[in-house]
């Protein structure tokens, strides 16, 4: 896939695979026919022949980001107001446990001189969350992208998430929410701003 630039922002394609990592297909299919053969399950089963190749077929699609171009405009109205686009969906693989955990993100900035079109803010998102994680990670991935490419006076960003790691083992703790946030510039040095962007993400969140 090649850049598009539309005269207007600059972009950079960001890679599948982040760090060069390469996904061996068939490795993971004999590793999964192996995993299954520990557990005591027998690969001549009918139903379970055909599971090795969808199990590496599946993780090989969660931990394959989109690549997409993530192109600004220029701030000609010199708006200079919070953009705050809530209830993001997003789900991604615990790197501890290899189960999923999923929720919701509440991104904000203050324009400096560009600013990016919304649907980029999910696909920032997605692009970080295709991959093993850890939501405090993930959290300051996406206000760490939003701050380097924008040049942001300020960037917040919160992050809601169930993780199955801590509901279907362990605690069994079903419906519990991990909270994580990273403020970047005013949003975490000015106070009123801060108040401002946590107020909108707290009050959308309990409308829900």
């Amino acid at each position: 896939m090649s850049d598009v630039f539309d005269g207007d922002g600059h972009a950079e394609l960001l890679s599948p695979h982040p760090g060069g990592r390469e996904i061996d297909l068939p490795r993971a299919q004999a590793a999964a026919a192996e995993l299954l053969e520990a557990f005591g399950y027998r690969l001549d089963d009918e139903n379970i022949a055909e599971t090795p190749r969808r199990v590496a077929a599946a993780f090989a699609e969660l931990l394959t980001p989109v690549p997409f171009n993530p192109t600004t405009f220029p701030n000609e109205e010199g708006y200079d107001e919070l953009v705050v686009a809530t209830h993001i969906p997003f789900h991604s693989l615990c790197m501890h446990h290899l189960l999923p955990f999923h929720g919701v993100a509440h991104i904000g900035y203050l324009p400096g001189e560009r600013i990016i079109g919304l649907s980029k803010l999910g696909r920032v998102v997605e692009y970080f969350s295709r991959d093993l994680q850890i939501q405090e990670r993930l959290t300051t991935q996406v206000a760490g992208w939003l701050q380097d490419e924008l040049e942001p006076k300020g960037v917040g960003v919160v992050l809601e998430a169930e993780h199955l790691c801590m509901s279907l083992r362990g605690v069994q703790k079903l419906g519990a929410k991990t909270v994580t946030s990273a403020l970047r510039g005013v949003v975490r040095d000015d106070a009123r701003t801060r108040q401002e962007f946590l107020a909108l993400t707290t009050r959308t969140s309990h409308d829900q």
